[in-house]
């Protein structure tokens, strides 16, 4: 009885799963249709939108072409030179003499002698258009320097002699001896300057003054006189 009822059992539910079957295939099998036919039919209704096959061949394969290149510059224009305007000068049917008016010293300027061909300050017998007042005077010459006597410079001859004072003060001290001076002779032959080399106090004083008054022959070199220097000796001795 049990075993009845067991296979009672199944036998229900395959026939319950049957039913069940045969109800969802049909819905199932119209649900895809729907979604088939949708995947189909909205993009044929949408076909006008799409771009032409050509264009999205071109988009998709076809490189863009490079741009044209920029026109040339235009070429620069000539520059013409004008030609410079003449005026021509306006000429006037007469002609009219400058006036020169004569300007009068002012009263109270003195000029001073007036020179005929000359200017004020001149000097009489002097050419036009020279210096007022003459030439300046020439600067003197330079001085010619002193060579020593000695080589081919030859001492030269005494023409004048001068024997110095014996001062009394020395005679008293009984002081005597030697005095040496360095003279220097113009070109003339004349002594113009005397320094003490070796000397006495109470007699160099009296030497200088001897030797001042000496004269010598002109020394030459060259043609030419020139000053020397020498040394001279004055002896003092007592008699």
């Amino acid at each position: 009885m049990e075993q009845r009822l067991f296979e009672d059992l199944i036998e229900s539910d395959k026939v319950a799963h049957r039913t069940n079957q045969s109800r969802t295939w049909p819905v199932s099998v119209a649900i895809h249709v729907v979604f088939a036919v949708a995947i189909i039919v909205v993009p044929l209704l949408q076909a006008g939108l799409l771009p032409e096959p050509a264009a999205v061949k071109a988009f998709f394969v076809e490189p863009m072409a490079a741009p044209p290149p920029p026109p040339p510059p235009p070429p620069p224009k000539p520059v013409t030179q004008r030609a410079p305007t003449i005026v021509a000068p306006v000429l006037e049917d007469s002609f009219v003499a400058p006036v020169v008016e004569e300007l009068l010293p002012e009263e109270g300027l003195d000029l001073g002698d007036t020179v005929e061909g000359g200017v004020a300050g001149g000097v009489p017998g002097g050419v036009i258009g020279g210096i007022v007042g003459g030439l300046p005077d020439a600067p003197p010459p330079p001085a010619q320097k002193a060579i020593r006597v000695g080589g081919q410079i030859q001492r030269p001859k005494k023409l004048k002699d001068v024997s110095p004072v014996y001062p009394d003060i020395a005679k008293q001290a009984r002081v005597q001896g030697v005095v040496i001076l360095e003279c220097t002779i113009s070109p003339q032959g004349k002594v113009t300057d005397v320094k003490v080399l070796r000397g006495i106090p109470l007699l160099n004083e009296s030497a200088i003054n001897a030797v001042r008054q000496w004269v010598y022959t002109p020394t030459l070199l060259n043609g030419v006189p020139v000053p020397v220097i020498m040394t001279v000796t004055v002896n003092f001795k007592l008699s």
